[in-house]
């Protein structure tokens, strides 16, 4: 299997990392925001939901996802400073306020959030190595 990169410069871009992302199991001592450098990135296990095909195991992969042009990050639901919190990501979005400047929320499983205010959208996910099997498959219930 190979590794994946994707770079997204505009929302659809970003629905495309974001379905990638669907189910990454993250650390909260794993994200943060480097104010000086105006990125904020996150290590996460990602579910490989191309893997997920009969006969084949599930995996998982870490990956690394990263966004640049940060002015502001919000947390919400969660608290940042508990470095042993587990989140499991949902999707990601991003609405375009004063072109090319936006919001992009980061969207959690029990109702948590990380919002970046950014000059401009520019998103970064890498696979950064080899694959395990999943323990099992993310499941939702439909409302």
């Amino acid at each position: 299997m190979t590794d994946l990169k994707l770079i997204a410069l505009d929302s659809e871009d970003l629905e495309v990392v974001s379905a990638h992302v669907q189910d990454a199991v993250i650390r909260v001592a794993d994200m943060g925001y480097a104010r000086g450098d105006r990125r904020f990135a996150l290590l996460m296990n990602r579910f490989d939901w191309t893997s997920d095909k009969p006969r084949t195991k599930a995996l998982r992969k870490r990956a690394a996802l990263h966004f640049d042009g940060v002015s502001h990050v919000a947390y919400a639901g969660f608290d940042p400073a508990a470095p042993e919190g587990v989140l499991e990501l949902l999707a990601i979005h991003f609405d375009q306020e004063d072109p090319p400047a936006g919001l992009v929320e980061l969207r959690f499983a029990g109702g948590g959030t990380v919002r970046l205010s950014v000059d401009y959208l520019e998103a970064r996910l890498a696979d950064l190595g080899a694959a395990w099997a999943a323990s099992g498959k993310p499941v939702h219930a439909l409302d």
